[in-house]
């Protein structure tokens, strides 16, 4: 059982999707297991007028897949606490601090406060304006702010919202959650490096042609089409998720395995990403969108013919690019990234491939060059990690044949793992930040974006150009192809 935390859960949304899919769920997780036991409370919000008992039944039927027995439910369901809020009117904040007052004498919660953000961006400035200005914060205890992407559509819109929210909370107060940082092969990328001399040693240019990063969807963007078509791939997916996995993968060794240290020498990978100019972003990066296409007898739309999608739209489904980071250990080295909906399968991968060996002894018996070995990491569905080795082929002669030396997590392990919003909430109660994105990350990160963003806009793409269920566009292959490399995950040859 878990060291138990005390603290008041106030959860701007409280009705929503997010809230019902992912923090209930994961909340009750933190129960179970005694991180959350009698000292803690849950405020959810929202314009819905809901009472105390409707809301902690719609708790327990968000948590009946996980429950113990009905019981433990509703002793967990007891501390949810519910108050309609109108985010902009300053009464309902009065109202809200009185609550929560309430709430900290009745469960002893020393003044720690959480406060989730589970709701449009557009908000998220009022609400923290509010919290502050109506006296949520408390003087002894811890005030943490959680809040969702998107942060922002570009840098300025992203500067302007996080000048906003820093009137009234802290750099360190404030918790940008990714949800991808919080999955367990994702978490695993700094122990597999800084814990194996073996790779560490060999972790940059000298050794390395290329890193593959692939984060693919095989759903279209389903009801989240009036979002998406003013988001599109490369801001939903890349200026966050990717970017993210990218600075894992090339930073520097930190000092200590801590939450500032390791923010530091993200950083300092994503300042370092080389900005394009027009004509580089045309040369490095490509945008597609699904069209329709017949699976198995069943007709899958195009992305145009979606509800809530512009039937012209030009808002791209699949990014596929080639990232420079200039700097010392990574000079020459490609980072090839993709993302995109309605892909052939869904999974997330990264391939390490390693450099060639300098002389090729086996030449002469070899049908065809010596493949490279490439360390994989499966970050989902499967998780794990694979190693392509040459080896002998058995019989007479000196022909080689790739191995894989594979573990993946059992299904078993893998269920049992902590959900990543569960370790994401737990972090936030430590006070770690390890996790989660520092403003000078979504800085850099919209930075690079942006210079991608402003060439595309120049120029209409002919958009559909690939067909739902491929890997998207064949200008994808092509990118790798010029440089003499290729995708190693390709679910269409599995």
């Amino acid at each position: 059982m878990g060291e138990e935390k005390k603290a008041l859960f106030i959860i701007f949304g409280g009705t929503g999707d997010l809230a019902n899919r992912k923090l209930y769920p994961s909340l009750y997780r933190l129960y179970k297991k005694g991180y959350l036991k009698d000292h803690f409370a849950v405020i959810g919000t929202a314009r819905r007028e809901w009472s105390n008992d409707y809301y902690r039944e719609i708790v327990m039927k968000n948590i009946e897949e996980l429950t113990e027995s009905t019981e433990h439910a509703a002793a967990f369901a007891s501390h949810f606490y519910y108050q309609s809020h109108n985010v902009k009117d300053t009464e309902h904040y009065v109202n809200l601090e009185k609550l929560a007052c309430m709430l900290d004498e009745k469960y002893q919660l020393e003044q720690n406060r959480l406060f989730y953000l589970a709701m449009s961006p557009k908000f998220f400035g009022i609400i923290a304006k509010n919290i502050k200005e109506q006296n949520l914060l408390t003087e002894n205890g811890f005030d943490r702010l959680i809040i969702e992407k998107p942060f922002g559509h570009d840098y300025d819109s992203a500067y302007e919202l996080n000048e906003e929210i820093r009137a009234s909370f802290t750099e360190d107060q404030i918790y940008r959650i990714d949800h991808y940082l919080g999955k367990e092969m994702i978490q695993n990328i700094s122990a597999i490096r800084f814990g194996n001399q073996l790779i560490e040693s060999m972790w940059n240019n000298r050794y390395i042609s290329n890193i593959q990063v692939t984060l693919s969807e095989s759903l279209g963007v389903e009801e989240r089409g009036g979002y998406y078509d003013t988001s599109g791939a490369l801001r939903d997916m890349v200026q966050n998720h990717i970017l993210q996995v990218v600075a894992l993968l090339a930073m520097e060794p930190p000092t200590r395995l801590k939450d500032s240290e390791i923010r530091d020498e993200k950083i300092k990978v994503l300042r370092a990403l080389r900005v394009y100019n027009d004509e580089e972003v045309r040369k490095n990066f490509v945008r597609g969108q699904y069209g329709k296409s017949t699976i198995e007898g069943s007709t899958l739309h195009g992305y145009r013919k979606e509800a809530n999608v512009d039937p012209e739209s030009q808002t791209e489904t699949f990014v596929a690019g080639k990232l420079f980071i200039d700097n010392y250990r990574w000079a020459g080295v490609p980072f090839y990234v993709r993302t995109g909906k309605r892909l052939a399968e869904k999974g997330s991968q990264i391939d390490i491939e390693f450099k060639n060996v300098p002389l090729n002894l086996f030449q002469e018996e070899a049908e065809e060059d010596l493949p490279p070995n490439v360390l994989s990491i499966f970050i989902s569905p499967v998780e794990g990690f694979s190693l392509k080795l040459n080896t002998k082929k058995i019989g007479p002669g000196m022909r080689t044949e790739p191995i894989h030396l594979t573990h993946t997590h059992s299904a078993e392990m893998t269920a049992n793992s902590p959900e990543a919003y569960e370790k994401l909430l737990l972090d936030c109660l430590n006070g770690d930040a390890t996790n989660f994105t520092h403003w000078d990350e979504v800085a850099a990160s919209w930075i690079f974006i942006d210079a991608i963003r402003q060439a595309w806009n120049k120029v209409e793409c002919a958009f559909p150009n690939y067909p739902s269920g491929s890997m998207g566009p064949i200008e994808s292959d092509d990118l790798l192809k010029r440089d003499g490399f290729h995708w190693h995950w390709e679910p269409e040859a599995e």
